[in-house]
């Protein structure tokens, strides 16, 4: 009545290793599910921020929009207080011409959006054109609503 240990086999003490050469057939996709979903999630939550939030009421015209470039779009905005803006910070009138410069040396593209309240006074976004043009940006789109009325030409 003893335990004891079985020894199988009986020759010797060596056993050969069998290996085996062949290749993992199965994939795992885990990982990649992992990476895919937390991607998802960035995106979800950047995709609101990318958006300028300067409030303005713009005019309605039926122009089409302009194709949309590899650069983030840079929009100068004139609030109808009159107040001006580059993206989302106020700049006063006086430092402008030499803020848009700088920009413009960092910019590959010329391009530069204005997006101007319909409240202003012509004056006032042709004073901005001008200093756009005079801080580097000759290439200015004008953004407005879709769905206004047809031009008609006045009668004379």
């Amino acid at each position: 009545m003893g335990a004891g240990v079985m020894k199988s086999g009986g020759g010797g003490g060596r056993r050969k290793r069998v290996r085996r050469s062949q290749a993992i057939s199965e994939i795992n996709i885990t990982p990649f599910v992992d990476v895919m979903l937390v991607l998802l999630i960035v995106f979800m939550v950047a995709a609101p921020l990318m958006t300028v939030g300067v409030p303005v009421e713009l005019p309605k015209t039926e122009a089409s929009a302009l194709p949309i470039d590899q650069e983030e779009p840079l929009s100068v905005t004139i609030t109808a207080d009159g107040l001006v803006m580059i993206q989302t910070t106020e700049v006063p009138p006086a430092e402008l011409v030499t803020r848009l410069q700088a920009i413009a040396g960092e910019r590959a593209s010329d391009r530069i959006y204005l997006r101007a309240d319909g409240a202003n006074s012509w004056d006032m976004v042709a004073q901005v054109m001008g200093a756009l043009n005079a801080g580097g940006f000759s290439n200015i789109g004008l953004v407005t609503d879709t769905g206004g009325s047809t031009f008609t030409p006045a009668a004379q």
